[in-house]
């Protein structure tokens, strides 16, 4: 279609050229030559147009060869089309934009967000920040933590919605009727607005920087609490946390009879997402006591009172003492009860071991020794390597 356009255009203008040829004088000659450059700058100003129009597939570069185009014009497309030829980052194909996309960290999605509506909209998209949730937060959050992140935006929404309404009406008061229609035509668009920005912000980019600012508090489980103290070694016990970007490390809120406790500074290795959706003050209902046999790794809900919360506690499934404790000739799993053994406390300490119903488990224990509720069995080394990551220095009394 351009070389039928060019070659109709050069036709038009040889025949105008054939045409007056014959009748040339001195005043037409001038007048001729006034209509040549008319024609040319025409020409001029349609190659330019038509170089800047085919760019982008390079079909500008064959006018350069047309036998109509003079150096001067051809100069001056040669300019436009190396002027324009610094392509846009919006002029990148849509799979060329999300290979760079997926290759830059949260911050720089961030910032390249902050450019434009048409670069916000690709890098808030959900399937790019999905990938940072998983790689940072992967380990830490589970189904409590989504629920609560769910409550967290309801809650939000409500109260945007709450505070719009109040303030509709407060200002409501202070106007005619006539006024109230005009005004209540221009705030429903702004509230609108307000709620679909609201649902917009329950995306995956808005929970991970809520978790990397620390503003979002997510149920998890801390293990070792209060730094370790040696009343909590070898458990696990349910919390609030919440991030510090600045230290990379988390504070975690402990429900607790009677007060709050507060800790700082905890690493990641100390905190997991719950295993089970039972809260914790009430009794987890086990499903693996017919499995268990010695040498089994397990984890058992222990607390010092009914008052308290449960926690999990690490242990090992040992022999019974009517047994010779080889496993060749081993019948501890036959038995209707179960020993359990917590081997980071001394040899005949009050701590070190326990029995249960394999049958017909429930919470047993006392004020004195406690309270021991329900069990789950360890299957995954991952699980077990952690727990033996953070064994004490030394034995327990």
């Amino acid at each position: 279609m351009l070389f039928l356009l060019i070659s109709c255009f050069s036709f038009i203008l040889l025949l105008s050229k054939s045409l007056l040829k014959p009748i040339l004088t001195m005043g037409a000659l001038s007048n001729l030559l006034f209509c040549e450059e008319v024609n040319l700058l025409f020409c001029e100003e349609v190659l330019k147009f038509l170089a800047l129009w085919f760019r982008k597939g390079r079909n500008a570069i064959s006018l350069l060869n047309l036998p109509l185009m003079t150096n001067h014009v051809k100069s001056k497309i040669e300019n436009v089309v190396e002027k324009d030829d610094e392509i846009s980052l919006l002029d990148l194909p849509d799979l060329t934009l999300e290979c760079i996309f997926e290759r830059l960290q949260p911050n720089g999605l961030c910032k390249m967000a902050a450019i434009c509506s048409s670069l916000r909209e690709k890098c808030t998209s959900d399937h790019l920040w999905e990938k940072h949730m998983k790689q940072k937060w992967g380990t830490l959050i589970g189904s409590a933590a989504y629920k609560e992140w769910q409550c967290y935006i309801t809650s939000r929404n409500e109260d945007l919605l709450l505070e719009n309404s109040r303030k509709k009406r407060d200002l409501l008061g202070n106007f005619s009727k006539i006024r109230q229609l005009l005004w209540n035509r221009l705030k429903e668009n702004d509230d609108n607005k307000k709620v679909i920005n609201s649902s917009s912000m329950s995306s995956n980019m808005d929970w991970y920087l809520s978790l990397e600012t620390g503003k979002f508090w997510f149920p998890a489980q801390v293990f070792n609490r209060e730094n370790g103290h040696v009343g909590f070694m070898l458990s696990c016990y349910d919390a609030e946390v919440s991030y510090d970007c600045s230290t990379n490390t988390f504070r975690a809120r402990y429900p607790a009879y009677g007060r709050r406790i507060i800790e700082e500074e905890i690493e990641w290795n100390r905190l997991r997402a719950p295993t089970v959706d039972t809260p914790s003050y009430v009794l987890h209902v086990s499903d693996c006591l017919n499995d268990l046999k010695p040498d089994d790794h397990f984890e058992i809900q222990w607390r010092k009172s009914k008052e308290f919360p449960y926690g999990w506690w690490y242990g090992v499934v040992g022999h019974l003492e009517s047994c010779s404790g080889s496993n060749l000739n081993c019948h501890c799993h036959a038995s209707e009860t179960v020993l359990l053994e917590f081997k980071q406390y001394t040899p005949g300490s009050r701590w070190r071991q326990t029995v249960i119903n394999r049958k017909d488990h429930r919470e047993v224990g006392n004020e004195a020794d406690g309270f021991y509720g329900g069990i789950r069995k360890l299957y995954s080394d991952k699980e077990i390597s952690l727990w033996k990551s953070l064994w004490p220095s030394s034995t327990l009394e």
